[in-house]
């Protein structure tokens, strides 16, 4: 038997209500080591807050830190707490760490966007994140004992821009939990459709104020989309400020369509299989990604996806999307156009998908991830 580790999980914010992608991640992965690991000992640092979605289990525990800002938590609260634990070893999931450390640290850097370009379109929050993030990732990856990264072309983004080794930067995919499926009650999806007050058909796009994610190119390619077809389906905007969307329409001379776009406002995550579920077609066009996690979830409880044909989005799609050129709105028009369209494409689209899907599993990540903690450890 392996000698027995003592394991820190650093997810600062873990417990917030409105997870991040990462934290979507780290969460599925400490809950299938939960499943599998019964022989390690695990301590998992977090802030505190209200969202409490594990629980501690025999040789898992949580360890709540309180601190003034993300910076205080991670460069002053962290380090005392990882010293005073006495761990083998600390894994850092979301790009930082503490810079001052007395544990072999393993750092999953998700990507280096804010190293490319940091142009401050961003809210207040996360043009200070991308900074901090500016400042603080080289420093951090200089001192890991390995990076993780999540695509095979995120990975040589970040070894050409940090100058790293082949054998510094492991690829641990993302996955799919399996609440994402098909099989749901469909008694589920109607009360669910009927409480956000949502149509037998729509388009599905996950708006984001990050630039990466583009929206504006979205929103001009949906108008153009019901100009040509005043009867196509309308566009479903999840947690965005619709007055942004309207002052788009109005520079667009636009304004008339309105009612075409829906605003159910904040969908927590437990109910987002069901509202992949209820839409007809999802839309992913975005300028930049690492993984696209909503691709695979979407695919897997059938939705027929259509995003970008840059960055790591082909790699995680293969042949199970509708590719577009995300700077171009003319093109995701076409694409909006085809698909929705085209009921023999959709259903290919739709079985394509699952099975692309259920090829990524939080299982098989969370056993490359143990098999790097006890390699490391050695």
């Amino acid at each position: 038997m392996k000698n027995k580790l003592r394991i820190g999980i650093e997810v600062q914010r873990l417990f917030r209500k409105k997870k991040h992608g990462m934290e979507v991640v780290a969460l599925e992965l400490i809950k299938e080591l939960q499943q599998m690991d019964t022989h390690n000992e695990y301590i998992v640092y977090v802030r505190e807050d209200v969202d409490k979605c594990i629980q501690e289990t025999g040789n898992f525990k949580i360890r709540e830190i309180r601190a003034r800002s993300y910076a205080t938590w991670e460069q002053i609260a962290l380090p005392a707490a990882v010293k005073q634990d006495r761990l083998d070893i600390l894994h850092s999931t979301c790009n930082t760490s503490a810079l001052r450390l007395t544990v072999p640290l393993v750092l999953t850097l998700h990507d280096v966007i804010y190293l490319e370009k940091t142009d401050f379109k961003g809210t207040a929050y996360q043009n200070f994140g991308n900074i901090y993030r500016k400042l603080v990732v080289p420093r951090i990856v200089k001192m890991s004992k390995l990076v993780i990264t999540v695509s095979n072309y995120e990975r040589e983004v970040i070894r050409k821009r940090l100058n790293l080794p082949e054998d510094a930067v492991k690829v641990i995919y993302n996955a799919v939990s399996p609440k994402f499926t098909t099989q749901l009650e469909p008694r589920l999806i109607e009360q669910f459709r009927t409480l956000h007050t949502l149509p037998e058909k729509f388009m599905l796009f996950l708006g984001n104020t990050a630039p990466k994610k583009n929206t504006t190119n979205v929103v001009k390619a949906y108008v153009d989309y019901k100009k040509s077809d005043p009867d196509g389906l309308p566009l479903v905007i999840l947690d965005y400020d619709r007055e942004l969307v309207y002052e788009m329409l109005t520079k667009l001379n636009a304004v008339d369509l309105k009612p075409a776009f829906l605003f159910p406002g904040y969908i927590p995550s437990e109910d987002m299989p069901l509202l992949y579920n209820c839409c007809t077609l999802f839309l992913y066009p975005s300028l930049r990604e690492s993984f696209g996690l909503p691709i695979l979830e979407a695919m897997a409880c059938g939705a027929p996806v259509i995003t970008s044909d840059t960055s790591s989005m082909p790699e995680v799609a293969a042949d199970a999307a509708l590719f577009v050129d995300p700077f171009s709105s003319e093109d995701i028009t076409l694409k909006m156009k085809q698909l929705s369209s085209d009921s023999g494409l959709m259903l290919k689209m739709k079985e394509k998908g699952i099975k692309r899907a259920a090829e990524f599993t939080w299982k098989s990540s969370a056993e490359q991830l143990l098999s790097v903690y006890h390699t490391l450890a050695e």
